[in-house]
């Protein structure tokens, strides 16, 4: 009734409002009553509230007004008439991921959100993954975004329901209603969101009285850091930090908040003390406002009216075209703009809040129809240039200002011709980057960066953006109109080119070092943002003949208009060889130059366009061009490189050799270096080219070393070497570079194609560095795809490392080893790793130019170069100065190039030969080499026969030889004989045949000594042989050797013989423990020392750790008792496993007091490192060993086994007395008389016989010392310092598996050593079950070593630790076994875990034979015993939990055995005592069910007593190959029970019968059966780490749709996966955070304390890296096991391939977690990386 009732008022109301002469007025009218009734009341109204009142009182009437009826049921009317729009539309958050296709995009701002991406075709094509900066909109439904698949299968249309975006489908009447209201309501949200402090409510708003309420508003700035802020409110407006920081958060995120609400007086002193608190810290005062709380009010319902709006737009096309309509209309006299023109026009002011409401308005309306769209882009484009001006003042980023948006309005290609056809938008863009930049300009009218805002200019760079955008689709079809607005454009482009022409320029310096280093990052950064610009510029020329022809006649202009001033001096003439240059003379060493030459490198790039068009026939009057003028300054800009290179500017600082370096890089070289190449290749295809040769040397400073003048200053004389070498290079490149579409005939791909071969010769590359190397394209392509597989060969990656491409052989062919794009660096590393490769596969190393592509015509005349005067002198002048064998006047570089360049004229000449007749052939170099040469008297042709002669050119030989051949294969040619014929005998037989004696003497040496090493190693086998032989008898003996000095040996040699063969562990039949002594070595001081009881001690580096891994209840981690006298764990481990102690061992030994030392050292010296206590706590007594840098916190002292003579005739009669029933009277009475005489305190007193309800009888009641009189013997005896490092440990093993204060008298300490070592050999079975690995030899020999030397150090526990408490222990987990002697809380069966409790029965016995007056312990024979008794019982019981935990009987065919009869009577019994029984289960599957339940429990058994006793295993152990019931058997064999475990139940009847009544019969066991306790499932579960998606997308999808538990917000958050249980979290975020031992820690830690006992490995899903954690403080990444194609992984998403899980990678970080190395990878990888600043883990 009362919903009817709200709807009544609305539509009431709206009715009132409709008929009203003046609608306006009648709805501000209700606003001015309602809004500050709801909005910023005094009392503050819960957010659920003010959204109800808001929605009855103000929405509901707009809605009614809207739909003139009750807005359901207008809704439900319009649904019926309505299509779903094609377009998405959906709003990208900041870290939201996004996808591209690299095939189908049209450029790759073209992105889709994930959800159309998963139902699109572009999932199976080449994407891209990446995190979003926010503020994008997904462009699913474009057509013109996608080349195919525009619009997912969602937002597909279908042909029949094409939409039709001009139909709007409203009825007019609604339209007109809708555009009514839409006109109020955006009038009022745009006067709110544009206002100021000063302006007044008008008066439709003004309230009847005006209240003394005000707000005091904090505004959000980028100057003032959090704590700033925090600071500031705390002393401002008397609030406590708490509150500063909530405000804080709230102004970061929504831009502005209330600090205050009082009177105007008090809010005015508030702000004045927030201006003065803030102006102290930074000079500018935070931004304040004093507002009326009406003006609050209704400010805060716009906000609310956005995503009303938003929801209303969505109803139908008619609304949003409404809306649109009303946004964008002027009003009459046309003097103010649009409304949303004024909100664009005063972004820059407003907040955050405010911006978003306006920026998703204009996204889910305007941007998503196509008309307007255009008209708004239009707007835009209008006022762009204020807009841009806002934004550079503005200090918010760009992705929260409106200027963001025109990347959704340039990049439709569509639109940005219509804008450049209509609002010239280059032109715009250029201007106002010009007005921008005007304040550089130097009186020159060129740019000059000194002293630049860093953060202002980039801003002004992100505005070339915008005119990569326009350019990113060149067009297909030109109009006349878009051909004059893009000149036009492209002229205004030139100008400011033409201020950068020349820009900077330096000069060299003299004498000394320049004081201050110039600025030149602004210059290159700036050359970096055109990069791709001027190669779209040069794109959209090509594409049209007229205009390229325009474009390069108008650079040509600017050019000349730029070079006016070039020169100070008159043109002078310069002889050489009969050749007169008549040039300006200019040094580059002297004068000024500048690197900067953007129009001459377009100019280049036009030509070359030109040439490939053809349209270079079209030019008018070709002659006018100056080439020599034209190649001037990008000769000068080589000429400064190559001065740069040989040191010659050193005095000019890093600025300089930094501009070099990017003038070659990769990111700049395209538009700079390429381009000069390439315009000194134009001139010399236009110049004489002796006169082109003598312009390099001139401008090399070349020009006299080269007439013959020298100079004995050795400085100057390493100069003109090193310029020599590098103008020699120059030539090489301008000749042989030839991979340029229209320079020769070779495609995109060719040129791609030799940059990979060339980058590929240097080693073998990832994908990832290749790409690097490679120059990208507008759309960020590099071309590689298309060409790889072609040149490389892909060798896939290990369980570590990247994938890598090693290039074919057939392609060595096109190596070049002079190739113009490889550094100094990587040409050494290229040519070394050639030579070394061609020394491989036994060829020689000359490595010789290979052979180019043919010059297009335009540029053919450049091989003249190669035999011209010119060439020939300066080749025969290098190579004179190597064959005088000078030191200082020749280089070996030099002779490189050399050759290399003969080689090119020859290779050159035999091509010229080989396609034309010899008259045809011009090119005559070979004739002019072999030329004797009027100065030196020498040809180059002699010049090279003698320096192959010259010792430091050794390495040059193969060369040499090679051009040699050349010469002859040419004359060959020229004479048209075969070349092998005719070969020159003089200079290569002698050469070969001393080639041919080195090979045969290197080979005779090699078998000389082959020969010599058979014949010792002969000699030392047959030395072997005879020394056995004699010894043999020492041999034969060696077991029996093991004996302990000065015992009576009891056994005769024939018993020891027949038993030392037996594998068992325990028992009368044990076999014999390792006689050997163990030697060992002290890693720190070297020293080697046997490990005996009574010597000082040495010890085993080991980490104590918590562990989850064997967990059944994960998540559930129990309480530890804070008494030490409870019955639960870790007196009891819980069969569950929920928390273990874990101690690992690197397996090092050291001498106790060496480890000391080391450890006091690492303590003194880490508390002075930075940042140490993110590596060790030194709290914790953590170190790194020092050998492996494994993490440790303890160390384990070495115990050597026990030497025990055992007499097997003695323990044959024993065992016929000491039976089960016997043993456990005996063990009862003992304990019973203990009991007594702790009480009593009285020795005399004799025990009572053994209460008679144990149901047990024997040959007469036991006594108190019966179990003495069984074989007692003197306890072994260890050194002071053993027992020391024995406390060392158990001590911490205590602390750290209770966290708990350091305490050695605890009566829980040898409680801990018991688990830890029962924990560790489960956890180590568990890594060997897992891996597939036999129990006995898989083991390192660290794990093994560590394993016994616990194992040892929990059996020595008893020595240090009370004999009363241990009796204590002893009796409590006996109670489990024989309930009789239990206390009343001693748990039952199925709440224990059986391994735990046959470890410490086994290791506390002995403390039964403890005599007031003596300290005594168990013989061998009577330990043997007890050990077996011990195991028969807590194995039976083990059997009966795996029965009783059963439900699942496996289906086993079979016939009946003695074993199935066994198990059916069991099974049998059991359901008798338990009163349940199911049905139809055989014998023969409960043996099946019970043996694979027991399975595990007896391999941690034979491993515990194996590292115990030392005994032997059975072959059978060693082995995986035998089959499982083989393995069973063998472990029962070595543990001394019966193959058919069932019959121990039969041989025990008597014993067991009365205890399987008592342990069915427990109430845990009925509420166990019963379902109310859960129960333990065996074999227990193995756990491994949650399986993962193949592809990665579908992690993020699952993240994309992940809801925080705790926030309602939509702010970017940061979903992490743990690999343990599967949980997602909500990271690095303030709503997830907890309390943690009263601390603040972040979700990840937090759960990590309850999944992984403190260590936590977890997948961040956006950033995709894993995250090890291992404490609150300490923590690492490491690789996801997800690789692209290319197998490399990708952090960050950085590359953003598609992405795949590498199973091999997944294992390793199983295995990382299974084997307990979680804190050693994070100790080493943050030893590796040197931490500067403490990354707060405990917050993730």
């Amino acid at each position: 009734m009362a919903e009817g009732e709200k709807s009544l008022d609305g539509l009431e109301l709206s009715k009132e409002w409709l008929e009203a002469a003046d609608s306006r007025a009648e709805l501000f009218r209700y606003l001015k009553e309602q809004v500050p009734q709801i909005f910023c009341l005094k009392k503050e109204s819960s957010p659920q509230e003010e959204e109800e009142l808001m929605q009855s009182r103000l929405f509901l009437p707009l809605e009614c007004f809207l739909f003139g009826e009750d807005p359901q049921e207008g809704l439900e009317k319009l649904k019926q008439g309505s299509t779903s729009s094609q377009l998405c539309g959906r709003v990208f958050k900041e870290g939201e991921t996004v996808y591209s296709c690299r095939d189908c995009a049209i450029d790759p701002t073209c992105v889709l959100c994930m959800d159309c991406f998963q139902d699109s075709v572009h999932k199976g094509h080449r994407y891209k993954m990446h995190a979003s900066s926010g503020g994008g909109f997904c462009d699913c439904g474009d057509i013109e975004a996608w080349k195919i698949g525009p619009c997912c299968s969602k937002h597909d249309p279908g042909a029949a329901t094409a939409m039709v975006t001009d139909e709007c489908g409203l009825e007019p009447e609604i339209y007109g209603r809708a555009e009514r209201l839409f006109r109020i309501l955006l009038h009022y949200v745009t006067d709110f969101l544009v206002w100021e402090e000063n302006l007044e409510l008008s008066a439709e708003l003004q309230p009847r009285t005006k209240d003394n309420a005000y707000y005091c508003v904090l505004y959000n700035d980028e100057h003032h850091s959090y704590d700033h802020v925090i600071y500031t409110l705390q002393r401002s407006v008397n609030c406590d930090q708490a509150e500063a920081q909530t405000h804080t958060a709230l102004i970061d995120k929504e831009g502005r908040r209330a600090v205050k609400r009082g009177t105007l007086r008090s809010c005015q002193q508030a702000r004045d003390l927030i201006r003065s608190n803030s102006e102290h810290i930074s000079l500018q005062p935070l931004r304040v406002e004093i507002l009326h709380a009406a003006v609050m009010a209704h400010q805060t319902f716009v906000l609310r009216l956005g995503p009303w709006f938003q929801k209303v737009i969505s109803y139908s096309v008619g609304f949003r075209q409404a809306f649109c309509q009303v946004a964008l209309e002027t009003n009459a006299d046309g003097d103010q703009p649009c409304l949303i023109s004024r909100l664009m026009l005063n972004d820059g002011r407003m907040y955050k809040g405010a911006r978003k409401i306006v920026h998703e308005l204009v996204f889910c309306s305007m941007l998503m129809e196509t008309e307007f769209k255009k008209l708004f882009a239009i707007e835009f484009t209008k006022y762009y240039k204020q807009l841009q001006k806002d934004f550079i003042i503005d200090d918010h980023e760009r992705s929260i200002s409106i200027t963001a948006l025109s990347v959704q309005i340039f990049t439709v290609p569509t639109l940005a011709r219509q804008l450049i056809e209509e609002g010239n938008v280059i032109k715009v863009i250029v201007g106002t980057v010009m007005e921008l930049l005007r304040e550089h300009l130097d009186n020159n009218n060129r740019f000059f960066f000194l002293g630049y805002n860093s953060d202002k200019f980039s801003r002004i760079q992100i505005i070339f953006h915008d005119l990569r955008y326009i350019l990113i689709s060149k067009p297909s079809v030109w109009t006349e109109e878009l051909r004059r607005e893009f000149l036009e454009g492209f002229k205004v482009f030139l100008g400011l080119l033409k201020c950068m022409q020349g820009m900077e320029e330096v000069k060299r310096q003299f004498g000394q070092h320049i004081a201050v280093e110039p600025e030149w990052e602004a210059g290159f950064s700036l050359q970096i943002q055109l990069r791709h610009i001027l190669a779209m510029f040069q794109d959209w020329c090509s594409s049209d003949d007229e205009i390229l022809l325009l474009a390069f006649e108008e650079c040509h202009k600017v050019l000349m208009q730029c070079n006016n001033q070039s020169f100070h001096r008159e043109a002078t003439n310069y002889y050489m060889l009969k050749h007169i240059l008549h040039v300006c003379p200019y040094k580059v060493s002297q004068e000024p130059v500048s690197i900067h030459l953007p129009i001459s490198r377009l100019l280049a790039g036009l030509y070359v366009l030109l040439c490939r068009t053809g349209a270079v026939e079209r030019l008018d009057d070709p002659e006018r061009f100056d080439h020599t003028l034209l190649a001037e300054h990008p000769l000068r800009c080589v000429v400064l490189a190559a001065q740069v290179s040989a040191e010659m500017w050193r005095r000019n600082g890093l600025s300089l050799v930094s501009q070099v370096y990017y003038y070659q890089d990769v990111k700049c070289r395209d538009e700079m270096y390429d381009k000069d190449i390439l315009m000194l290749q134009i001139a010399a295809s236009k110049m004489d080219p002796n006169h082109f040769l003598m312009l390099v040397l001139l401008r090399f400073e070349l020009f006299d070393y080269f007439k013959g003048s020298m100079n004995k200053d050795q400085d100057e004389l390493i100069q003109w070497n090193r310029l020599t070498e590098e103008m020699l290079y120059l030539l090489i490149v301008i000749i042989g570079e030839r991979y340029v579409p229209g320079i020769s005939h070779v495609t995109k791909e060719d040129v791609t194609m030799r940059e990979v071969i060339h980058l590929l010769c240097i080693e073998p590359m990832a994908h990832s560095s290749l790409v690097k190397g490679l120059p990208e394209n507008e759309s960020h392509e590099t071309g590689l795809e298309t060409v790889i597989t072609k040149v490389a060969t892909f060798k896939k990656p290990g369980v570590s490392g990247h994938g890598l491409y090693g290039v074919k052989k057939e392609r060595l062919v096109d190596f070049n080893p002079f190739f113009y794009h490889y550094s100094r660096s990587q040409h050494s590393k290229a040519e070394e790793s050639q030579k070394k490769r061609r020394t491989h596969e036994g060829h020689d190393k000359a490595l010789c130019p290979p052979v180019p592509p043919a010059f297009c015509p335009a540029f053919s005349s450049i091989v003249r170069l190669l035999s011209c005067d010119i060439i020939i002198h300066i080749l025969r002048h290098t190579l004179q100065r190597a064959a005088e064998d000078r030191a200082t006047h020749w280089t070996e570089a030099m002779i490189q190039r050399a050759l290399h360049l003969i080689g090119q004229a020859l290779l050159e000449e035999k091509t010229q030969l080989e396609e034309s007749t010899m008259e045809e052939v011009a090119f005559d170099f070979s004739l002019k080499a072999r030329r004797i040469g009027s100065e030196h008297g020498k040809s180059v042709f002699l010049l090279l026969s003698k320096i192959k002669a010259v010792p430091s050119l050794e390495a040059q030989k193969d060369m040499v030889k090679w051009v040699l051949q050349m010469f002859e294969i040419v004359k060959c040619l020229r004479e048209k004989s075969s070349p092998t014929a005719s070969m020159s005998v003089d200079t290569t037989k002698p050469e070969e045949s001393v080639q041919d004696k080195e090979k045969a003497e290197r080979k005779r040496k090699a078998e000389a000594a082959k020969l010599h090493r058979q014949k010792i190693m002969a000699q030392m086998s047959t030395m072997q042989k005879n020394f056995i032989e004699s010894n043999k008898m020492l041999y034969d003996n060696m077991p029996e050797t093991g004996t302990q000095g000065g015992e009576p040996v009891v056994t005769t040699e024939s018993c020891a013989m027949e038993h030392r063969e037996l594998c068992v562990a325990i028992g009368p039949h044990r076999g014999s423990s390792p006689a050997e002594r163990e030697v060992l070595t002290c890693i720190l001081c070297q020293e080697e020392q046997e490990v005996a009881a009574q010597a000082p001690a040495m010890v085993l580096t080991a980490c104590v750790q918590r562990s989850t891994v064997l967990t059944q209840c994960r998540g559930r981690i129990p309480t530890n008792r804070a008494d030490g006298t409870g019955t639960s764990y870790p007196l009891f481990m819980p069969p569950e496993l929920a928390v273990g102690t874990h101690t690992g061992s690197c397996g090092h030994v050291m001498h106790a007091t060496c480890w000391q030392k080391y450890f006091e050292a690492v303590q003194n010296m880490t508390r002075n490192r930075l940042h140490a206590e993110l590596i060790i706590d030194l709290e914790n007594g953590e170190y790194l060993c020092p050998l492996c840098k494994s993490l440790c916190n303890t160390v384990v002292p070495l115990i050597p086994f026990e030497r025990l003579m055992f007499n097997y005739e003695n323990a044959e009669i024993i065992g016929q007395h000491l039976t089960l029933p016997r043993w456990i009277q005996i063990i009862s009475a003992r304990i019973k008389g203990l009991k007594s005489v702790a009480q009593d305190n009285d020795c005399n007193t004799e025990s009572t016989s053994v209460d008679g309800d144990t149901g047990l009888c024997g040959e007469g009641q036991p006594d108190f010392r019966s179990i003495l009189s069984y074989g007692v013997q003197e306890p072994r005896k260890f050194s002071d310092s053993i027992v020391e490092m024995l406390v060392v440990c158990a001590t911490t093993v205590h602390r750290v598996g209770l966290q708990t204060a350091p305490n050695e008298q605890c009566p829980r300490v040898p409680l801990m050593a018991w688990n830890t070592c029962a924990f560790t050999i489960q956890a180590i079975e568990n890594i060997l079950q897992e891996g597939g690995k036999s129990l006995f030899g898989s083991l390192q020999n660290r794990q093994l070593a560590g394993l016994k030397a616990i194992v040892q150090f929990s059996a020595a526990q008893r020595i240090k630790s009370s004999q009363a408490v241990i009796q204590r222990h002893f009796n409590d987990m006996l109670g489990v076994l024989l309930p009789v002697i239990g206390r009343k809380n001693t748990p039952s069966l199925p709440e224990v875990d059986f391994f735990h409790l046959l470890v410490g029965l086994v290791l506390s016995i002995p403390a039964l034979y403890q005599e007031e007056a003596v300290d005594l312990q168990p013989s061998a024979v009577s330990s043997a015993y007890n050990h077996l008794h011990i195991l028969h019982l807590v194995t039976m019981a083990q059997m009966l939990q795996v029965l009783l935990s059963s439900t699942d009987f496996p289906a086993v065919a079979g016939e009946e055995t003695e074993e199935s009869r066994a198990a059916a009577e069991l099974y049998t019994t059991v359901s008798q005592h338990t009163e349940r029984l199911i049905p139809d289960v055989s014998g023969i599957s409960v043996a099946e069910r019970v043996k694979r339940g027991i399975e595990p429990f007896l391999r941690c058994a034979a491993l515990f007593f194996n590292c115990l006793t030392g005994v032997q295993p059975p072959e059978e152990l060693f082995s995986t190959a035998v089959t499982s019931q083989g393995q069973m058997e063998a472990l029962c064999s070595y543990l001394a029970l019966p193959s058919n475990v069932f019959q121990l139940f039969q041989e025990h009847r008597e014993a067991v019968t009365p205890l399987l009544k008592r342990w069915c019969g427990s109430p845990a066991v009925t509420k166990a059966l019963k379902g109310k306790n859960p129960t333990v499932r065996y074999p227990r579960r193995r756990n491994r780490l949650i399986d993962l998606p193949e592809d990665y997308s579908a992690l993020l999808n699952q993240a994309s749709h992940f809801q925080c538990p705790n926030s309602t917000d939509d702010d970017r958050k940061h979903p992490t996966l743990c690999l343990f249980c599967g949980a997602m979290l909500c990271s690095q975020s303030s709503c997830c955070l907890s309390q943690l031992d009263g601390e603040d820690v972040g979700a990840c830690t937090a759960h990590a304390a309850t999944c992984g006992a403190g260590v936590g490995m977890f997948l961040r899903i956006r950033e995709c890296e894993i995250v090890l954690m291992a404490s609150r403080t300490r923590g690492s990444t490491y690789p996801a096991p997800y690789l692209d194609d290319y197998g490399e992984t990708d952090p960050h998403l950085g590359r953003g391939n598609p992405l795949h899980i590498c199973p091999e990678r997944y294992r390793k970080l199983n295995q990382l977690w299974q084997q307990h190395c979680i804190l050693e990878e994070i100790a080493r990888s943050l030893e590796v990386v040197n931490v500067m600043f403490a990354f707060e883990w405990q917050m993730l």
